[in-house]
């Protein structure tokens, strides 16, 4: 019996655990299952939310492919529309060009006949000439040129005969023009009067201790007064003023470079031709750095930088140049510092202004001085030098010989007026006067042979220095009158004229 119990106690049991394991297992194949399903929802639902963000992007870079490709539609319709009115133009000038060369073959074909024609007139007019000489040379029976030969020697008999009557009608008017002295003598008291333009415009004052410096400085003979004479071109007046020299010339460098070398000779004590012409040149030498520093000082004070080193010289150079008898130095700082207030007041270039103000007069100081006016030649020099084309502009067109591009040339003519146009500041008669004395220089200048020119005796006189090598004693007279015949034709003066030719021979040796 308790076997049997417990027998049936063992097959319960086991059967119980048989029962439990059954039952759990089902109980977790069931729950499984639950996580499978959800898990595979789980994947539908992030199955179907990435395939609409699939196509989200999708919709999205098709709209941005499009807009792209819509762009680039619109840039190439655009860019065959430029094609298309270019490729009408070219078509339009190609059909210009056409008829323009056209017009131009026309044009040429028209030229050539009438050179044609033009070449068939000479060759007949040069026919007829040659035969014409022929005719002549068979009547007179001589050779062309033995006729051309004795014609001009006709022509010199009658100049050389013309010439010498004209010079005794000279001297014999000279002699019998009375009145016409006495109209030179009124005219040289009203000079003489007019001290002002005579003290600032043609005239230096040499100050000396006593009068016995006056004898060394005209030395034996006068051979050092004619020496200082003929090294600076500048007159030296020694008469009985006490204590002083005049020096007398219309150049205000010449002047400055005679009283300097004055009174480094009187200083030194050493006074005789050669030392005379050492100082003269190291004066000379002196007066060219004075005139760099001048300008150097005076573009400084105006703030202007950058200026060539020629243009600086140039500037430096205005302080011995008058303009109708106004300091040009002056005259250009004061149209440089008007032409910078203007400028200011409009709202332009000030520092372009004040340049072109500056520089408008260079025209008047170069060192050679071509026939074409000052504007002209210092617009030339400005272009030269690498000025702005403003400044040459203004510089041009400050007295209107060429047309005006800029607003700076107006203000630049409108200060130079009123510079000049104040009471007092320019006097034209002294600029005539000085103009005058030039010219005859000048012309006495272009002639072969002539070393150096002074005009002295306020243009009374014209002291012509001519190279020994290259002029004879003869054709040194020649040339005093020939001087004289061109200064009676071509040019207008009071009184007379006295020409002096001086041939110098020299002979220097060195001892060692």
């Amino acid at each position: 019996m308790d076997s049997m119990s417990i027998t049936v106690a063992l097959v319960g049991l086991v059967l119980g655990a048989i029962i439990a394991f059954l039952v759990i297992k089902k109980s977790n194949e069931g729950k499984a299952t639950n996580i499978v399903k959800d898990a595979e929802a789980k994947a539908e639902v992030i199955k179907t939310d990435k395939i609409l963000q699939a196509k989200e992007k999708f919709l999205q870079l098709k709209a941005e492919h499009e807009k792209v490709i819509n762009e680039k539609n619109q840039h190439i319709l655009q860019a065959e529309t430029r094609i298309k009115q270019k490729e009408q133009s070219l078509s339009q000038k190609q059909e210009q060009t056409q008829r323009k060369d056209a017009e131009l073959e026309a044009v040429k074909k028209n030229l050539t006949h009438q050179l044609e024609l033009v070449n068939a007139k000479q060759a007949e007019v040069d026919k007829f000439h040659r035969r014409q000489v022929e005719q002549l040379e068979v009547l007179s029976g001589m050779k062309a040129e033995d006729a051309k030969a004795q014609l001009v020697e006709s022509l010199k008999a009658e100049a050389k005969t013309a010439a010498m009557a004209h010079i005794k009608d000279i001297v014999e008017e000279a002699k019998i023009s009375a009145n016409q002295e006495a109209k030179k003598v009124v005219i040289q008291t009203i000079q003489r009067v007019a001290t002002e333009h005579a003290i600032d415009n043609s005239v230096s004052v040499f100050n000396i201790e006593n009068d016995e410096i006056k004898g060394r400085i005209i030395g034996r003979e006068g051979r050092n007064i004619r020496a200082l004479e003929a090294a600076t071109g500048i007159e030296i007046i020694v008469d009985d003023t006490p204590g002083a020299v005049i020096l007398s010339g219309f150049d205000p460098i010449r002047r400055e470079i005679a009283r300097l070398a004055l009174h480094q000779l009187v200083t030194d004590g050493r006074i005789h031709p050669a030392r005379i012409e050492e100082i003269v040149e190291k004066v000379k030498k002196q007066i060219e750095e004075e005139i760099i520093e001048t300008g150097k000082r005076t573009t400084i004070d105006l703030g202007i930088h950058g200026l060539h080193p020629e243009l600086i010289r140039m500037v430096g150079r205005m302080k011995y140049r008058s303009s109708y008898g106004q300091n040009l130095l002056q005259h250009s700082r004061e149209v440089a510092n008007l032409c910078a207030i203007m400028a200011a007041e409009l709202g332009l270039n000030v520092k372009l202004a004040k340049r072109a103000g500056l520089l408008h007069d260079i025209g008047k100081v170069p060192d050679d001085s071509p026939e074409i006016p000052h504007a002209i030649l210092g617009m030339q020099l400005a272009e030269k030098y690498k000025e702005k084309p403003e400044v040459c502009n203004a510089i041009g067109a400050h007295h209107d010989e060429i047309e005006m591009t800029t607003l700076i040339s107006p203000i630049v003519q409108v200060c130079d007026a009123i510079s000049g146009a104040r009471p007092g500041a320019r006097r034209e008669v002294v600029e005539q006067y000085i103009k005058r004395l030039k010219d005859l220089e000048a012309l006495a200048l272009s002639y072969p042979g002539v070393e150096k020119t002074y005009a002295i005796q306020a243009g009374r006189e014209l002291r012509v220095l001519v190279s020994c090598d290259k002029v004879t004693d003869k054709e040194a007279e020649v040339l005093s009158f020939d001087i004289s015949q061109r200064i009676q034709t071509e040019m207008t003066y009071p009184g007379q004229v006295k020409i002096t030719v001086i041939r110098e021979t020299r002979a220097v040796s060195i001892a060692k």
